[in-house]
């Protein structure tokens, strides 16, 4: 079946993107949020990070209860809790309550949603076949990119009607994510999962990863640093849109080519970009080293992260899938934290060599294991 016309992909699609948008929406409209009812934006960054914490401390063990109970039982319930809680933060809010209180609420749909990405991840390896899955990785990674644009964009207009509202929007993202999770009888959930089998060794999973946290660390170097990237060359402040214009379209022309060749390829490849994009932006080699290493590694991203994903899925268990997704996904958001920090407290041109190191690292894990089948599935569009 093509991809295209494969119903039961673009529903979970629907789903995904709507359960995506809460966190792309979140760091404006807690700062929104705030400013309107202490006069202080600080809040909104505090509330922030105590969400990414709740979401990073409840990943795994809430993917491994939705491995136990089944994705498509538990996923609608984590959804309908995280809208719970963004709604309670919202009205809470609008009530006047102390910043303890909104920081002590903004724990619950932070907790239940740190396994909402691993829960669809699961879905989708049960979605599409195993020839379809590079490919729908790699259109999933294009749609990532409009919502990743959408969700402040989307902030900015509903303020217009309240502060209050943004949030309100959040719940609602919520609600329609848990209205179209694929419904299967749990019978057949659970058959399909079959005993409960032990992990394999943290050994086996760490390349990949490796993979998911070396994407985390680079890409934020470029994505919190484009200001001071375009200073180093003495253009004016308004010239660093133009560095995660770049980043993004060399993303979604990479997921996109990598969608229309539809094979896994092979990881070191994709590694390799990431070390030679990473040294050039270190270099300094001017607008030809800033734009040409930008280019390079956003068209490798989506192809990194797709390959990382489909082989994870060929090592996780049936039943640790949703906690091992949940994992991988952990590791990549603690990249770019890291990433952050890097560029915060390290000279400019250092802040990309610790990216060039985890690709390194992460190239020559997967030299030394074989990766097997690696770039010969093929899927017909």
């Amino acid at each position: 079946m093509s991809l295209f016309t494969h119903r039961a992909y673009w529903r979970w699609s629907a789903g995904v993107q709507f359960a995506r948008l809460p966190a792309t929406m979140a760091p404006l409209a807690f700062t929104l949020l705030t400013t309107a009812t202490t006069g202080s934006y600080r809040l909104g960054g505090v509330l922030m990070s105590v969400y990414v914490v709740a979401e990073m401390a409840g990943a795994v063990p809430v993917g491994r209860l939705l491995d136990r109970v089944g994705v498509t039982r538990g996923l609608p319930a984590l959804l309908l809790l995280t809208a719970a809680g963004f709604a309670v933060l919202a009205f809470a809010a609008s009530a006047g309550a102390p910043n303890a209180v909104l920081l002590a609420l903004v724990l619950l749909p932070g907790a239940t949603a740190g396994a909402l990405s691993g829960g669809f991840r699961t879905l989708l390896a049960d979605t599409v076949d195993d020839a379809l899955l590079p490919r729908a990785i790699s259109v999933d990674a294009m749609l990532l990119e409009g919502v990743l644009i959408g969700g402040p964009a989307l902030v900015a207009l509903l303020d217009l009607a309240g502060p209050f509202v943004p949030l309100a929007a959040m719940a609602a993202a919520c609600v329609g994510a848990a209205v179209v999770v694929p419904r299967r009888a749990a019978e057949r959930e659970r058959e399909e999962a079959g005993p409960d089998v032990p992990p394999v060794g943290v050994g086996t999973y760490l390349p990949w990863l490796c993979c998911a946290f070396t994407v985390g660390l680079l890409l934020s170097t470029i994505e919190v640093a484009p200001l001071p990237l375009v200073q180093r060359l003495g253009a004016p402040d308004t010239a660093a849109p133009v560095v995660i214009a770049v980043l993004s379209g060399a993303s979604i022309l990479g997921s996109a080519l990598y969608a229309w060749r539809g094979k896994t390829g092979d990881p070191r490849l994709f590694l390799g970009g990431f070390v030679v994009g990473g040294l050039a932006l270190a270099g300094d080699f001017g607008w030809p080293g800033l734009i040409g290493s930008v280019a390079v590694i956003g068209g490798c991203t989506g192809p990194l992260v797709a390959a990382t994903s489909v082989n994870l899925q060929r090592l996780l268990p049936k039943n640790r899938r949703s906690a091992g997704f949940s994992l991988s996904f952990t590791v990549q958001a603690c990249g770019f934290g890291l990433g952050s920090l890097a560029v915060g407290v390290l000279p400019l041109w250092l802040a990309p060599v610790f990216g060039v190191f985890a690709a390194a690292i992460a190239g020559a894990m997967l030299v030394a294991k074989p990766v097997g089948a690696i770039g010969t599935t093929s899927v017909t569009s």
